[in-house]
């Protein structure tokens, strides 16, 4: 059978549980919403997906370079929420005990170890799964890899034909369409009066930002045209802002990111201490869930 890695977006998952699962608090009053919902959808993961390696990758704060380039980067972004800061250390021990990689490294956004992780797999010539929906990995897909995107209710893997058909180019293309649109979420701003179909035709035209700047004098659009040659500096910023570091250095072997059996006396401890008796009970032998239970 050949290898497939399943990279997950450890923080994305986290605050999607966390959202999904409005109340729900173990028996000594402790919030678990985020830990239940994401240890389900990671279950899930597995059960749908049957990867032969995992690794759960977390961010460990902003990338320096990305910082100094632009200093606004991300800074709108509130703090996490106290409920959910109190469980992430639970979900970082629920992964160990359950058998997964995880990884996350200071001053490293997971973003750049996901991609450094999906280049290393592909050149192994293994398969690769990028669980997120964070539109950056859309420029990492290829033949080997593929997204699955938690917003898709499909729950299909996403190719190149998907990027496409989504944002009107293709994965090679990404980098440059962000540039052009910009990045509400991470702060990173366009090209005025460039929207995501005027960034998918002018890519078509051109081909490439490079192509772009060369040939900017013949766009017909006045207005569109003086914006793009005057924000060719910030185009070419938000290249390095958008382009995943996919040489990051460090992290655990791709063979040490197979599997390992459950701790499940730790597990039955976790799941008793958080309340979760419909996962006591699928552990089996000491756990048996009581009728009536509500997880």
């Amino acid at each position: 059978m050949s290898s497939k890695l399943l990279l997950v977006d450890g923080h994305s998952y986290a605050y999607r549980a966390f959202h999904a699962i409005r109340s729900l608090n173990g028996p000594d009053g402790a919030p678990t919403n985020a830990i239940f919902g994401f240890v389900k959808m990671l279950l899930k993961l597995d059960l749908l997906l049957q990867p032969t390696h995992r690794l759960v990758i977390w961010d460990g704060g902003l990338a320096a370079d990305r910082l100094a380039a632009l200093p606004e980067y991300k800074a709108q972004r509130p703090p996490t929420p106290d409920a959910l800061a109190l469980q992430l250390p639970q979900l970082a021990d629920w992964l160990g005990s359950a058998g997964w990689a995880s990884l996350q490294e200071e001053g490293a956004e997971a973003d750049d170890w996901i991609g450094t992780y999906a280049k290393r797999a592909e050149a192994a010539g293994w398969k690769v799964v990028i669980a997120s929906s964070d539109k950056d990995f859309q420029q990492l897909v290829n033949d080997q890899v593929g997204l699955f995107n938690p917003n898709d209710k499909t729950e299909k893997i996403w190719g190149a034909a998907d990027v496409e058909a989504k944002i009107g180019v293709s994965p090679s293309q990404v980098v440059d369409w962000l540039a052009l649109v910009g990045d509400a979420v991470d702060n990173i701003p366009g090209v005025p009066g460039v929207g995501v179909k005027t960034a998918s035709d002018l890519l078509k035209r051109f081909g490439s930002i490079d192509g772009l700047l060369a040939g900017a004098a013949t766009i017909k659009h006045e207005r569109l045209r003086v914006e793009v040659q005057a924000h060719a500096e910030v185009l070419r910023r938000n290249q390095h802002m958008v382009r995943l570091r996919c040489e990051l250095v460090g992290g655990p072997e791709l063979t040490a990111l197979a599997p390992r059996a459950l701790e499940k006396p730790r597990l039955r401890q976790m799941y008793a201490r958080w309340g979760f008796r419909s996962l006591l009970s699928e552990l089996g032998e000491e756990g048996q869930a009581q009728q009536g239970d509500l997880f």
